[in-house]
């Protein structure tokens, strides 16, 4: 049951780039790692501090509805991939795409730091695909537009057992079909 939850919660934070606030344990400190396409991972990790478990973090960006109308909702474009935690395959999690938009980017940003953001406008659900990792860990998300997107995935740290996030940023052209691997 506890897996179903994590998927479900995972599917309703990054419809619009919603993130699950983190559990940790008392006295340890974990981060959400962002990699940017293109950039090697930093050689010293910035540590997120401990958030605050009564609440979440107010959205200072109001939803763009201009920049969302840009966008296209689907597409021709491909993402496949595998979801891997600790050098295992996490199995039946849920695994999203959202359009890099100011919205997006702060939600993020957030995460970077350790923090949950507040609930994602509806309106943001739209834009946003999802699917799930199949017994190996690998997806797919068919019918993307072209852009750029975050796409993350979550799942279960084998040797702590902690739920850990993935974040990559991929950049996709018409009808193209790109592999990336989420992998902590």
């Amino acid at each position: 049951m506890t897996r179903w939850i994590l998927a479900a919660l995972l599917g309703l934070s990054l419809a619009g780039c919603q993130i699950i606030e983190p559990r940790y344990p008392d006295g340890e400190r974990e981060r959400v790692e962002i990699i940017e396409r293109g950039m090697e991972r930093p050689s010293e990790p910035e540590r997120a501090e401990r958030p605050d478990t009564t609440g979440r973090v107010a959205r200072q960006v109001a939803f763009p509805a201009e920049q969302y109308a840009a966008l296209e909702k689907s597409g021709s474009a491909v993402i496949s991939g595998r979801l891997t935690i600790g050098g295992r395959p996490v199995p039946n999690a849920g695994v999203s795409a959202a359009p890099v938009t100011t919205y997006s980017a702060e939600a993020a940003e957030q995460a970077l730091a350790g923090r949950a953001v507040e609930p994602a406008d509806p309106r943001a659900r739209a834009y946003t695909h999802t699917t799930r990792t199949d017994g190996n860990g690998y997806f797919r998300l068919d019918g993307l537009p072209a852009g750029e997107f975050y796409v993350s995935g979550s799942g279960q740290d084998p040797s702590s057992g902690e739920t850990r996030v993935v974040i990559r940023q991929v950049s996709l052209g018409n009808g193209q079909s790109r592999s990336v691997e989420l992998s902590r």
